[in-house]
């Protein structure tokens, strides 16, 4: 068999990812030595939250958005008119499946209409507005006794910013009253003040904030609250710590990448409103850094990460988008209007992503399914004990009407960093998770599952769990992974002679990843979050080709096969080699998604398993590569969040397991003749799409990579020639120049002529 083009000629990386003592000089010293060690033998462009600059082309033909806010209001007036129908008499939003009032539905629908009265819509829903204002403020006057859920701290902010929005609308008398009744004492409004120190906190602090800027709250209590939530309280250390400024919930291990988005959002809220206590310069370095990293955790189609509880509701897509939206405008108004473009394109490709999961028919339509499927919401799939239709369809129009007045500014977009791609990063371990990204091809990785329960629930299966490619259904994935952890996946066999080995329960787990035999058992590595984690190993990190390894360890008890997936991705296909150090039996596990409410065509043949939602439309296609391949299909579906995945295993008796993942559209070459056009070259390979030779690539549209020179028409000659090795981006029409962008300032010949080209700002040649 023709081998991979080897991985393991990537110059080393060391990293240090433990704390170093600020008032020690001889840890300093260690830390200026490995800092030089990487920059001299490692030239990998990350381009992520710390990183260097980013590419600036993109691979594919750009188009704008075509986004404009009241698209928001569209959406909003939709989702409220079915929440209208559910209000009951007294004003409050009754949840059609508890058959009760829950949480924050009410006050967060009250503000939704509140802004579409603002901005001159929704005037049918204006008495249920003041219907839904008049009885949350009632409750929130009385105590968290009185407050559904006794979620008062939610309460805080969308009554206290609805009142202005409102004030037209009612008598003056009862304009008065609901503002006396939003000043009752915070320590009133919250079920335990000494308490809820998660997200739940970061509600009271923006609330806080806000009741001082409608002078409802006194100043200085409220920055005594503020600061001893943020010092105090773990609210620092829980975003300043990571290593990404990332906000760590603690409420699932790993820690939650949905819930990540909710206390960074309010610490977003809490800085953009104007908090100016002792912490806020703390505040706002933080939630720079935490929301550009984001923007790199996105997928090319525009949702949110999954991981942790809560994943994969509609509402983090909504989260990311309003927080793209806010820094949009603090980039624009500190004047870099690059990275403001790039924040804009974020939130509108995060807005575009949830039509998918609207209803278009019955009594709920135009309102939204909570979790990313289109199953009854009454079979809960994919919810937390939160989730309801009530609180979570709340959240949605809360956040989408906060996006609405945040957007002051017609700020141009640029390419989002998941569309040019590029970056290839690891999570703090908190989150253990891996993303790499080429040409907006996103893959990413868990890199730990989750062996604690959370309600009972596995929120995070050890493996690939998303692969998603810019222009194209992400759905068709693999979006999502599973692990039932009722379904215990280990446990100890006591044998004849008295002593205890490891044996293996029925398979609960899915995620693309390796799955092996043991004792006549297949074991997939979903299956035992418990006792094996993986590292990631990053060689290469181009915009046009990102290469990787994932190394899967067993870290307890005797030990355990040991595997290693190496990963070529590029901007068209993902190509992927599966090694086994020792002798077991073993196979590539693909999840192929085959219902999520509704059916989708499927099908396996000798040696491509793919699946779409139409025979016209995309789909994803899994190509074996070696030849004697073999796909078992017999082991039963597993349901996840995004719907009934059906294990697929790839086996062979070559060394290793070679497979190509091809995200087809509909006017792309179907996947057979992909896998006959396929071929294995000495240093690389080839396809109809592209060419792979060692770090460079040549595509149809695009070519670049790392070294010197590059021939563009495959006749053996260099066309152009760089005066020293660097990382470059060609944008070709008919194989000739007419854009390039170099990572260093070097001179370019091409065509008889020189060219001098600055680092990272794109060249026209044409």
């Amino acid at each position: 068999m023709t081998s991979i083009p080897s991985i393991k000629n990537g110059k080393p990386r060391l990293i240090i990812n433990y704390f170093i003592p600020y008032k020690e000089p001889r840890f300093w010293l260690i830390y200026l030595f490995v800092f030089i060690i990487n920059n001299t033998f490692s030239q990998t462009h990350t381009n992520d939250a710390k990183f260097g600059q980013a590419f600036h082309l993109s691979v594919k033909p750009w188009d704008k958005s075509k986004v404009d806010k009241n698209d928001f209001l569209e959406l909003i007036e939709a989702t409220c008119e079915v929440m209208a129908i559910n209000q009951n008499p007294s004003g409050a939003i009754i949840d059609p499946y508890l058959k009760r009032e829950h949480q924050y539905s009410t006050p967060y629908f009250a503000f939704a209409v509140g802004v579409l009265l603002k901005a001159g819509k929704g005037k049918h829903l204006k008495a249920a507005g003041i219907k839904a204002m008049e009885h949350s403020t009632l409750a929130f006057s009385k105590g968290s006794k009185a407050i559904p859920d006794e979620h008062g701290e939610f309460f805080i902010s969308p009554l206290t910013n609805s009142l202005q929005f409102y004030k037209n609308h009612v008598s003056q008398d009862q304009f008065k009253t609901w503002t006396e009744r939003m000043r009752t004492p915070l320590e009133v409004v919250m079920q335990n003040f000494d308490g809820r120190i998660n997200n739940w906190r970061t509600y009271a602090m923006k609330g806080e904030w806000n009741r001082v800027n409608h002078k409802l709250s006194d100043k200085s209590f409220a920055t005594e609250f503020i600061e001893t939530a943020w010092n105090q309280y773990s609210q620092k250390i829980r975003i300043v710590n990571d290593k990404w400024n990332m906000y760590q919930d603690w409420s699932s291990d790993p820690q939650s990448l949905a819930v990540e988005a909710v206390g960074r959002g309010n610490l977003i809220a809490l800085a953009t409103e104007g908090y100016d206590g002792p912490s806020s310069p703390e505040i706002w370095k933080a939630i720079r850094k935490g929301t550009y990293t984001s923007l790199y955790t996105q997928s090319p189609d525009g949702q949110a990460p999954p991981n942790g509880r809560t994943d994969n509701h509609i509402f983090n897509d909504v989260l990311y988008q309003l927080a793209f939206d806010v820094m949009a405008e603090d980039a624009w108004k500190n004047g870099d209007q690059y990275l403001a473009g790039q924040y804009r394109r974020a939130a509108n490709l995060a807005f575009k992503s949830i039509y998918r999961w609207q209803r278009d028919s019955g009594p709920f339509k135009g309102s939204f399914y909570i979790t990313k499927n289109h199953f009854d919401p009454k079979d809960r799939i994919g919810y937390q004990p939160a989730s309801q239709w009530g609180n979570y369809t709340g959240a949605l129009v809360q956040h989408l009407a906060e996006a609405w007045i945040s957007r002051k500014n017609e700020i141009p977009e640029f390419p989002s960093p998941a569309e040019i791609g590029g970056y290839a990063f690891t999570t703090d371990d908190s989150f253990g998770a891996f993303f790499a990204n080429a040409g907006g091809f996103q893959v990413m990785v868990n890199l730990r599952g989750a062996s604690v329960p959370k309600y009972g629930l596995s929120w995070t299966p050890l493996g690939t769990v998303r692969m998603v490619k810019q222009g194209w259904d992400g759905r068709l994935g693999p979006s999502d992974g599973e692990h039932d952890i009722s379904k215990n996946s280990t446990y100890q066999m006591k044998t004849d002679n008295g002593t205890h080995v490891d044996s293996y329960g029925p398979q609960s787990g899915i995620s693309f990843g390796p799955e092996w035999k043991e004792r006549g058992h297949w074991v997939r590595i979903a299956d035992v979050p418990s006792t094996y984690r993986a590292e990631a190993e990053i060689k290469f990190v181009h915009p046009l080709l990102v290469r990787f390894t994932i190394h899967y360890t067993y870290v307890t008890g005797r030990g355990g096969p040991y595997f290693s997936q190496e990963f070529i991705l590029t901007p068209d296909l993902l190509v992927t080699r599966l090694k086994n150090a020792q002798s077991h039996q073993f196979g590539l596990t693909v999840p192929l998604l085959e219902n999520d409410g509704r059916p989708l065509i499927t099908s396996i043949s000798n040696n491509i398993a793919q699946t779409g939602y139409s025979k016209n439309g995309d789909q994803q296609s899994f190509i074996g590569l070696n030849k004697d391949i073999k796909i078992v299909s017999d082991a039963p579906s597993i349901q996840s969040t995004y719907g009934w995945l059906k294990p697929i295993r790839f086996e062979s008796e070559e060394e290793s397991i070679d497979l190509m993942v091809y995200p087809k559209t509909s006017s792309d070459m179907s996947s057979s003749k992909m896998h006959e056009n396929f071929k294995w070259t000495a240093n690389g390979f080839t396809t109809p799409l592209a060419e792979i030779k060692g770090n460079l690539y040549r595509g149809i549209n695009i070519a670049g990579g790392e070294g010197d020179a590059m021939d563009l028409d495959a006749d053996g000659e260099s066309d152009v020639v760089f005066s020293k090795k660097c990382r470059f981006m060609l944008q070709l029409n008919d194989n000739s120049i007419d854009q390039v962008e170099t990572d260093q300032d070097v001179i370019m010949t091409y065509q008889g002529k020189n060219h001098t080209l600055t680092a990272f700002q794109p060249f026209t040649l044409n």
